[in-house]
């Protein structure tokens, strides 16, 4: 959220039975404030975005990509952790009911 005024910085929780990423507000709160159905998704690595040089985002942003067609754009602290991200939410994909 600091590099792009509209993004938020939020707590993400992966789940597999279903098959759900559901993300929360980092400073609390049990609920979540939403949640990304990954059964049949698609999620990659964006190596560029039209206005990412005005932002710096670093190439550490992916995209999930909803059976419904919804396109979600996150960002990683890392590429570390972004690659760590998309292995474990294809398996999820795949696999999570």
């Amino acid at each position: 959220g600091h590099r792009r005024k509209n993004w938020k910085v939020r707590k993400f929780v992966l789940r597999e039975d279903p098959a759900y990423l559901h993300y929360y507000d980092p400073a609390g709160g049990e609920e979540p404030l939403g949640a990304i159905h990954l059964r049949g998704c698609v999620v990659t690595a964006v190596e560029d975005m039209p206005d990412s040089k005005k932002y710096d985002v670093d190439n550490i942003l992916f995209e999930i990509i909803t059976a419904n067609d919804i396109h979600y754009y996150l960002q990683a602290a890392s590429s570390t952790e972004r690659t760590e991200w998309i292995k474990a939410i294809q398996a999820v994909a795949r696999t999570g009911k």
